[in-house]
């Protein structure tokens, strides 16, 4: 697992910026989680068969601890699993749409349809064998 710096920016619970959909070609597929907004949240839905949103803030110490291995993930799952990043203070909507009531929580999109969600960090072999049962 990489180490990250996760006092480097305030906005940000592993310290990095990150790219939203718009940069990414269609049909490509991200080896880095993706900002989720608001606002590209459909347009993200409807472009990658899995989606896994990780709903955090920056206040969040458990969100910390979870960066890490959602940036793993989102590298060593390209091309079967799309790895987003939701921050709840800043997308509202989204957050009552889906009833974000404790953080970390990560939410599973399955051909742009919600169809479940883990709650709380885990250690990276128990979150892979939860999400293990969505691929293929």
């Amino acid at each position: 697992m990489r180490t990250v710096n996760i006092f480097k920016r305030k906005d940000s619970p592993d310290g990095r910026e990150y790219k939203s959909i718009a940069d990414f070609k269609e049909g490509t597929y991200p080896g880095e989680p993706l900002l989720v907004t608001d606002e590209n949240m459909d347009e993200t839905l409807g472009r990658f068969p899995l989606i896994v949103v990780d709903c955090w803030a920056t206040w969040c110490g458990p969100c910390r601890m979870i960066a890490p291995i959602i940036e793993d993930l989102a590298e060593e799952k390209a091309g079967e699993i799309v790895f987003g990043k939701l921050n709840v203070d800043e997308n509202r909507s989204l957050s009552m749409k889906y009833g974000i009531t404790a953080i970390p929580t990560l939410l599973i999109f399955k051909e742009g349809e919600f169809v479940d969600q883990i709650i709380g960090a885990m250690p990276k072999k128990s979150l892979e064998k939860k999400l293990k049962g969505y691929a293929g």
